[in-house]
């Protein structure tokens, strides 16, 4: 062996080395920093480490549907006293507003100094659940049931219409689904998971068995019933967005469906109508509760009698004034933006439209 080749590589060690001391300097990496948060909890950390595993760490969780990999944007908080460059991958997910006071996405940001944060008080509530699939069951093609029985924590206090997030264990892919259950059920949760062929999580999921157990964080979200209110009620969904007006509505039955509610409903054809009859027995029972779902492609088979087109239209056609009216939409981007402008149509107040994209 050459004679200098041990001493070029002890050479190029002691180099690397003395940068990571030079960078540890700098750039505030290593040691413990402290973060306060809300300008009550403080946690100590490792320098260096994104904010969204620090916080993880002390069982603090920020929603996330992507794993800390900058595609869904949910993961922000507010750095106070900022003086933290926005990064280029946190650009398309952050408004003007939120750039100008301090908003970040957790999963980006690295902690380098002691630092001050706001977050929603209730991600502090959020907790990580171990559960036990206790249902699975096909409720159309592509929509399948799945009821988790919660083991530890055994309950989660979770309001109509919120959502959790699913780990798939092996690779870091969390999938956020909304909560189909009565909150009022708290020992089990149920989703409604959409099976998507590309989807990490669908294959997941379509391997569970009865058993199987599985890692819940939650619950999450500002779109839930606003129950201390009195106004009439307007529901419209489709597809997987109708777990979490399954939610609101079991919810509301158990209080006696006091208030009047309107649930539209958007499929295909009566393939994709789950939980049809469910609904349609409800509106027997309670006279305040209509139930009206919509096809916009039924097939000669179905032998439909209902309504046919587009949601909208539907909407549109069975609805009057709504200055005294709240709507709660879930679906697609283009389902939430189109039903707003009929809903604003009908003169509903701005304040009084709630809606959900995370599915």
């Amino acid at each position: 062996m050459n004679f200098y080749v041990p001493i070029i590589i002890v050479s190029i060690l002691v180099f690397i080395a003395l940068l990571l001391v030079i960078a540890d300097k700098v750039f505030g990496l290593g040691g413990e920093k402290v973060i306060t948060i809300n300008e009550e909890t403080k946690i100590t950390v490792r320098g260096g480490i994104t904010l969204r595993n620090a916080l993880a760490q002390h069982k603090i969780f920020l929603p996330s549907a992507c794993g800390g990999k900058t595609t869904c944007g949910y993961c922000k908080f507010r750095l106070i006293d900022d003086s933290g460059a926005i990064m280029p991958t946190e650009e398309p997910f952050l408004s003007d507003e939120e750039k100008r006071n301090g908003t970040h996405l957790s999963c980006q940001f690295r902690v380098r100094e002691n630092i001050k944060i706001e977050i929603p008080n209730e991600y502090l509530n959020a907790q990580e659940f171990k559960t036990e699939v206790e249902i699975m069951k096909d409720l159309t093609c592509n929509a399948k049931l799945v009821r988790l029985k919660l083991i530890d924590p055994e309950t989660m206090n979770f309001k109509p219409g919120q959502y959790a997030e699913l780990k798939v264990p092996g690779i870091e892919v969390i999938r956020a689904y909304s909560i189909a259950s009565n909150p009022n059920e708290a020992n089990h949760i149920e989703f409604i998971v959409r099976l998507e062929p590309k989807a990490k999580s669908t294959g997941f999921v379509k391997s569970l068995k009865m058993g199987d157990k599985v890692t819940v964080i939650g619950p999450f979200g500002h779109f839930y019933l606003k129950e201390d209110s009195e106004k009439d009620i307007i529901c419209i969904a489709s597809g997987s967005g109708k777990a979490p007006i399954c939610s609101i509505l079991y919810y509301l039955k158990d209080t006696g469906m006091k208030r009047k509610v309107k649930f539209f409903y958007d499929a295909i054809s009566k393939a994709d109508l789950y939980y049809n009859d469910e609904f349609i027995e409800l509106s027997k029972q309670y006279p305040n509760f209509k139930y009206i779902p919509s096809l916009s492609a039924p097939l000669p088979e179905d032998e439909w009698k209902g309504e046919v087109g587009l949601i909208t239209d539907v909407v549109d056609k069975k609805t009057d004034d709504l200055i005294e009216t709240e709507a709660y939409i879930c679906g697609s981007p283009i389902l939430i933006s189109t039903c707003i402008d009929v809903l604003n149509d009908h003169k509903i107040q701005k304040e009084n439209i709630f809606y959900d994209q995370h599915l």
